[in-house]
This record gives structure tokens, sequence and C-alpha cells, in this order.
């Protein structure tokens, strides 16, 4: 997988179409990947990202030891993977092995990318102890972007192939992809 960077004022678009997600964290040796289906851009610039990560996770522990995440856009091609993630715990296997996740090194933070994600934001943590403790809410400064230029370029989404569409969960293992663009005069 190649991805072409997305300007950091235009990471919002990436996300705006309210797909789930995934958060992969690391720290030191350690590191995890989680399904999430709350986020959401919170400003333009600098970019920053907001997603609900419940207190008891693994990946709550990494990340609030590392000050880092990344938050991944799946497609539909490893939605079986995104539920696995999502219900299985990384403190006693590496799920990105145990479920045939291929990792790609970031550029500005420890925590891997994916391959055959539709985009990856790269998120320097922004501490609120409060907002973090009280409401599960980690908000992440975007410091690099990337898009899968198949999908998305010059700041819109343009997805043609089936397997290439983004996931939205609803519950009990139940998805819904992306259906087709079109434009209003």
């Amino acid at each position: 997988m190649s991805y072409q960077a997305v300007p950091l004022n235009k990471a919002y678009l990436l996300l705006n179409h309210g797909p789930t997600v995934m958060i992969s964290s690391a720290f030191g040796d350690k590191r995890n990947i989680m399904s999430a289906a709350w986020s959401t851009p919170l400003d333009f610039d600098p970019a920053r990202v907001v997603v609900i990560i419940d207190k008891q996770t693994y990946s709550k522990e990494l990340i609030e030891a590392s000050g880092e995440f990344t938050v991944l856009i799946p497609s539909k091609k490893i939605a079986k993977q995104v539920l696995q993630v999502g219900t299985t715990s990384g403190r006693d296997i590496d799920k990105f092995t145990e479920f045939n996740l291929t990792t790609v090194a970031a550029k500005t933070i420890q925590a891997p990318l994916i391959t055959d994600c539709l985009a990856c934001l790269e998120c320097k943590l922004i501490p609120e102890p409060h907002n973090q403790n009280t409401y599960d809410l980690y908000i992440g400064e975007v410091t690099a972007a990337w898009a899968d230029p198949e999908v998305f370029s010059e700041g819109r989404w343009h997805i043609k192939s089936d397997q290439k569409r983004s996931i939205h969960y609803q519950a009990g293992g139940e998805f819904f992809a992306i259906g087709d663009s079109f434009h209003i005069d």
C-alpha cells in the first residue's frame, strides 16, 4: 500500500463521513490496536480529532504512556479484522500478528499504520485528564495524514471498488459500507 500525504488543514475530511476507525498505539516494545465507532474531527488548523477510548482498555494505557496514537480508517476488505480487534484484548496477544494485520511505520510517531486502510492520521495526545477520566474522551493533534490515492485525492473521497468502501458499525457484528457520493449544485 502506498499512501499520499494529505495537507493537515484538510485532514478532517478523512473523518467527516463518520466511519468506524481503528486506533493503534505503542509504548516501548508493546503495541495494540482496537476498533472505535466514536471519532470525529475537532479542528482544522491545527488539525485535531477526538476519539472515545474506554478507561478499561489496554490501548488507553499505551496512549497515556506514549502520548500518541493513530486513527486508521479501515476498508470493507478488512471488516472481519476490525471486528476481531474490537472484541479481543491486546493484553495477552499481539492482535497485529493474530489477525494478520500488516503494519507500516508512521512518520511522526511510534504507533504503527496498517495497510488496507483507506486513510491514516498520526496523532499526538493533547492531555486533558478530566475529559479522559470522566468521559473517556481523547484529543489528538494530527501530525501527519495519509490516504490511499485510489480513493481519496484533491480533498474528496471517490470510492469505486466495493472492497475499498469505509465501514460503519451498527452493533452485534453488523456493519454497513458507505454508498456512492453525489453532487448537488
